[in-house]
């Protein structure tokens, strides 16, 4: 598989891993670390939605790691960070200042430094 593709195929991988955090946060609006309230959990319709888009990234993930080196597809998964840092903003209206802006764009950086070797 060439480059191009494995990247694409990680960050659809990472974009469905982000999502899903997206659906765990929402469904957690009340939650307390307890045995109870952990297993009922299995029962929140956000979770089980967020488990089930977590397992797609996951196929897509593991299709990235068949056909590329993991050195290469780990550092590439990062741009789950950029992901989870736009849904944040963009659905629970969280805000980015300069310093995470700065690292965002560093860890960009870093994906087309790899994504160029």
């Amino acid at each position: 598989m060439d480059t191009l593709l494995i990247v694409l195929v990680t960050f659809i991988a990472a974009f469905f891993a982000a999502l899903a955090q997206y659906f765990f946060k929402g469904a957690l609006p009340r939650f307390s670390f307890n045995l109870k309230e952990m297993l009922a959990l299995f029962k929140n319709r956000g979770v089980i939605i967020g488990i089930i888009v977590y397992l797609i990234g996951l196929a897509f993930y593991l299709y990235a790691l068949k056909s590329g080196e993991l050195s290469f597809v780990y550092p590439v998964f990062s741009i789950i960070f950029v992901f989870v840092a736009l849904i944040g903003m963009i659905k629970f209206k969280e805000k980015l200042g300069m310093k995470r802006v700065l690292g965002l764009a560093l860890i960009v950086l870093g994906i087309i430094v790899i994504a160029l070797t």
